[in-house]
């Protein structure tokens, strides 16, 4: 397929096309990227009428069973799903388990879902570098529903705040001391707190965690427009489910009617823009053997008490100046 028919496709919601797409919008060929972008100016126009969610927790809390619970709910009210389950590659050899199909079977079955798990590749704290392009491509394909799982707790929370609408944060109802288990990072990242498996001889403690972190979350003034939520659910059950699905859209229909949502996007896209740009940078900085061979130069004499580390950061400047005129 050649892009306009990929482009094409796509927008008829042909998964096959979406899947190509993102396969292209993940390649580190050149030439893959030179189609990819293509691409996503063809469908540009008809992305961002996605409510984006982010999904998040520490490994066993039951993401992926809730992912397909929280999906197959959706679906039935009438949405469109896509996940964008993101898998830790290996350092060593940058390999990844991407088994999020298997573990969420007739999520991935339904027609109206689509599921990609996508490698980091190293990208910082776990959240996979074209996330975001794909998260355009899943909405040009009609996908009015998009979930992003990241890795675990961490620097992923900051990344995936960074492009999402609606940030919800999983725990588990036998944590220990709730308090001391919660960071008050995540509490100001997250919109949501759901506590998962409250389900037989540990409903109890589910209840009593939710108490607990409500209190915490009570302490913390916000001045935003909303204030986080503590739930409790059952993916084992199918319990607790229609509560979330509600508060979910309390947020978006809250969130609009404040002007929130649309200054929010925005705010992403311009650090996207700027993040994208120093990304670029890096690149043409590592494409070039002369401007590799200055700055090595420069390095030594810093390491070498010759210049100041400011001294050289500006000569740095200058060369790469000099090189792109």
């Amino acid at each position: 397929m050649d892009t306009k028919e990929i482009s094409q496709k796509l927008k008829a919601a042909d998964r096959r096309a979406l899947a190509k797409a993102i396969t292209l919008v993940e390649s580190t060929k050149s030439s893959d990227r030179g189609l990819a972008d293509e691409i996503l100016k063809e469908t540009l126009p008809s992305s961002g009428k996605s409510l984006r969610i982010g999904i998040s927790g520490i490994p066993g809390v039951g993401k992926s069973s809730f992912i397909e619970v929280f999906g197959l709910e959706l679906i039935k009210r009438g949405h469109k799903v896509a996940v964008l389950a993101v898998d830790p590659s290996s350092p060593l050899s940058g390999g990844s388990i991407l088994g999020d199909k298997t573990r969420m079977e007739e999520l991935s079955q339904n027609s109206n879902a689509f599921i990609r798990p996508s490698p980091t590749t190293g990208s910082l704290g776990g959240v996979a570098n074209k996330t975001r392009e794909s998260i355009f491509l899943c909405e040009s394909a009609g996908y009015d529903i998009v979930l992003i799982e990241t890795v675990g707790v961490g620097q992923s929370e900051y990344e995936v705040a960074s492009m999402v609408d609606l940030f919800m944060v999983l725990m588990v109802p036998n944590a220990g001391d709730e308090l001391q288990g919660i960071k008050k990072g995540i509490i100001e990242l997250a919109d949501l707190l759901i506590i998962n498996k409250a389900d037989g001889e540990t409903k109890i403690l589910a209840e009593n965690a939710k108490t607990h972190y409500q209190n915490a979350l009570n302490i913390i003034k916000k001045e935003r427009f909303w204030s986080p939520t503590v739930l409790t659910c059952s993916a084992l059950e199918k319990q607790g489910f229609d509560k979330i699905i509600d508060h979910m859209n309390n947020f978006k229909e809250l969130s609009q009617e404040k002007g929130h949502f649309q200054d929010h996007r925005l705010g992403q896209t311009k650090a996207w823009l700027h993040s994208l740009f120093q990304r670029e940078l890096k690149f043409l900085i590592e494409g070039s053997d002369e401007i590799k061979k200055t700055f090595q130069s420069i390095e030594n004499k810093v390491l070498s008490q010759k210049l100041t580390a400011r001294e050289g950061s500006l000569e740095m400047l200058n060369a790469l100046r000099e090189n792109i005129s």
